[in-house]
């Protein structure tokens, strides 16, 4: 089966004006559509075809690097859109306290990605994971890279990724990363987020 890509779960305008429709539809329809359509290519007529996305990730060092930028860039993107929303929360419950626990603060957090995703040079991810021991843990990756990878300096399943390539940002922000690492915030839906932390325990 070849790999989709899903339609947004908001309309293109549901993030405005933090993220604006402009970007929402060349980020989604373009951008995303070429990774998926890039690697439906890339496995075609190999084993690969059979394998689950997250499948392909946990062993990317045994593909080409072809699967490795698109495999990462269709994960990266389906987990970007579905931890955004149209409007701003903040973590309850078991999420609420394994971010007191491990940073401090839901506000440590937060500095913690932006800080991550502002220092990532030219284009990457700024992460929260769970690792191994079931911890939370901030870091980020270059590229399509995600800590899900083989390769990955970090491991972890992702609960939450921040992309930082210019592409997600450029048409409102221009260079101002931390200005788009900002207004991100304002449409994390940290319901989901708290959703994908129970089921990464």
């Amino acid at each position: 089966m070849a790999f989709q890509l899903e339609a947004l779960p908001y309309a293109s305008n549901a993030l405005e004006p933090h993220i604006d429709q402009e970007t929402m539809e060349i980020h989604h329809d373009r951008h995303h559509q070429a990774y998926v359509d890039n690697l439906n290519k890339a496995i075609a007529g190999t084993d690969a075809e059979n394998e689950s996305l997250e499948g392909l990730l946990n062993n990317i060092s045994k593909y080409a690097p072809a699967v490795r930028n698109n495999g990462g860039g269709h994960f990266n993107h389906q987990l970007f859109w579905s931890i955004l929303g149209t409007s701003a929360t903040e973590p309850t419950g078991e999420l609420a306290a394994a971010i007191n626990e491990t940073f401090g603060s839901f506000d440590e957090l937060k500095k913690k990605l932006q800080e991550a995703g502002a220092t990532r040079f030219g284009s990457g991810w700024s992460w929260l994971i769970v690792n191994a021991e079931g911890k939370l843990a901030v870091t980020s990756t270059p590229n399509q890279d995600n800590p899900l990878m083989d390769v990955a300096e970090v491991k972890g399943t992702p609960i939450l990724g921040i992309d930082v390539w210019e592409h997600a940002y450029y048409l409102k922000y221009q260079n101002k990363r931390p200005a788009y690492l900002e207004a991100i915030f304002n449409v994390i839906n940290w319901d989901a987020v708290a959703e994908r932390y129970a089921q990464a325990k």
